[in-house]
């Protein structure tokens, strides 16, 4: 058995911006990148044609969201505001630390979660009470290419646990995405059901 956390509803809290596109454009300016006047609409706007499942990283989208103003933005510029933008304050979830302890008895560990934001998922982690060195590995969407609950997602986790995606057990707060692990025959925990602070005791029910 391995198990996969869910980063962002489950182990950790995160301030996000209150208006993102916003928060891209002052990175973006601070950047001496020209930011249409329409930016707002640009980037609610679909830009990059992504197959079903597929993550469309964010700076990826900023780009294709400017060239569709006719701005270029130069090298590195549109991933630099967004990691920028994204950059945030952490708090580790109660009961998030004792949860993954449990975890690393049982066997390999990990953490899957949807991000369109390249290093958020790393600094959060650093920034967390979370031992770094307990995590087995660590899988983003923006990473693998693939969203939750795409089961391409959920197999690329368990393909770097080492065990069958029907041996992942994947704890989050999310039905509508992490559920999806028990359509690929592992198990879902939710934490609805088991809070994070009791996922310990759900565990030791399973021996």
């Amino acid at each position: 058995m391995a198990v996969s956390f869910d980063l962002f509803g489950t182990l950790v809290a995160v301030d996000r911006p209150d208006d993102p596109a916003e928060a891209v454009a002052a990175q973006l300016r601070a950047r001496d990148v020209a930011v249409p006047d329409d930016w707002g609409r640009a980037y609610r706007e679909v830009h990059v044609d992504a197959p079903d499942g597929a993550e469309v990283p964010l700076p990826a989208h900023v780009s294709a969201a400017l060239a569709s103003r006719d701005v270029d933005a130069p090298a590195n510029a549109a991933r630099r505001a967004v990691v920028a933008a994204f950059d945030p304050e952490v708090r580790t979830r109660e009961g998030a630390v004792a949860a993954v302890d449990a975890a690393t008895e049982r066997g390999p560990v990990g953490v899957l979660s949807n991000c369109a934001v390249p290093e958020l998922a790393r600094r959060c982690l650093v920034r967390s009470a979370i031992d770094r060195e307990a995590l087995d590995a660590v899988v983003t969407s923006v990473a693998c290419g693939w969203r939750k609950p795409d089961p391409r997602a959920f197999g690329t986790c368990a393909d770097r646990l080492g065990v069958p995606v029907g041996d992942l057990v994947h704890v989050g707060d999310d039905p509508e995405t992490d559920a999806g692990i028990a359509d690929c025959g592992g198990t879902a925990v939710l934490t609805a059901d088991v809070p994070v602070a009791e996922f310990p005791g759900w565990l030791e029910g399973r021996r």
